[in-house]
């Protein structure tokens, strides 16, 4: 296992994170921050206090479940019953600029099924992806907006995020 983001770089590329979407969203712009679970939303609640604070008023966070709405959901190799939890957005996301959040950006999928999942709650302004790590692999034509650390990572390898909140730790693994 190898550490690529130790808990001094996540904190400076998180930082990264707010300076790039706080510069993108034009004052007059409704904006609202969507985490996806588990990871996501710990990203997300990170990057809305932040925002919240650089902008100089409360920017709207909520959390996105997506089981529902993966493409692997009835997989063959798939085991058991999947854990829904629930998706808790308490404000209306109609033309509302939707920061996405997530940990991993990889092959595209678990952002596909978020963008479904969000299509089904409102008709957003505009969906913009912010992700802590992006990796080689994309299966489906999906780019992030925002990208914390490009990670260089081999076919096979796996990135690993933890956060204090919910590791103990904040550090990103590759194994």
């Amino acid at each position: 296992m190898k550490v690529i983001l130790d808990a001094g770089r996540v904190a400076r590329t998180i930082e990264r994170l707010v300076d790039l979407i706080a510069t993108s969203i034009s004052p007059d712009n409704s904006a609202a921050i969507i985490g996806v679970r588990s990871r996501g939303e710990i990203l997300a609640e990170r990057l809305a206090e932040k925002l919240s604070r650089r902008l100089g008023h409360a920017v709207p966070c909520g959390t996105l479940d997506i089981t529902l709405y993966r493409d692997d959901l009835n997989a063959p190799h798939s085991s058991g019953q999947p854990l829904v939890r629930t998706t808790e957005i308490g404000f209306d996301i109609d033309d509302k600029t939707i920061i996405l959040v997530d940990d991993v950006l990889y092959t595209g999928r678990s952002t596909r099924a978020a963008m479904d999942a969000l299509m089904d709650l409102g008709r957003p302004k505009a969906i913009r992806l912010a992700v802590l790590v992006e990796r080689a692999g994309r299966e489906l034509p999906i780019q992030a907006d925002y990208t914390g650390y490009k990670a260089e990572v081999e076919p096979g390898e796996s990135v690993q995020v933890n956060f204090v909140e919910s590791d103990g730790k904040d550090e990103v693994t590759v194994a």
